[in-house]
């Protein structure tokens, strides 16, 4: 699921990436359907430095949120991020932030559609130095 969330990146960074996962500081959840299959994942964390858009520290942060396209839009991703809202909550946090690429409409949509609001829009450079 992590691949289908990141096409673009090395499937074995994302694997050691899951496997490193540090339980501590961060909550990663996978739904089912009713045949045993995974169906979704959230993964979420605590941020102590600055989070755009949020006034407090530490925040929640949903690191990654996914639904399989044939479960969408049935209420999987809602629950996930109840559950996320919820570890949020007992780590004392009183926010929950999370990021979609610009071009990422349907993300924007289904986290409106979860009570998220749009806080800014940011788009980040680059410019390599000769050493």
């Amino acid at each position: 699921m992590r691949s289908a969330l990141w096409p673009d990146a090395d499937p074995g960074e994302l694997r050691a990436e899951a496997l490193a996962w540090d339980d501590d500081n961060g909550i990663a959840l996978v739904a089912f359907d009713d045949e045993g299959r995974a169906i979704g994942i959230a993964e979420a964390s605590l941020r102590h430095d600055y989070v755009n858009g949020t006034d407090n520290s530490p925040v929640g942060f949903l690191e990654a949120w996914y639904v399989d396209a044939g479960h969408r839009g049935h209420g999987v991703g809602r629950a996930l991020i109840a559950a996320v809202e919820a570890w949020t909550r007992e780590q004392g946090c009183t926010e929950l932030a999370s990021d979609a690429l610009l071009d990422n409409t349907a993300s924007h949509a289904a986290h409106a559609a979860c009570g998220f609001e749009e806080t800014e829009r940011v788009v980040y450079f680059r410019k390599a130095l000769d050493a």
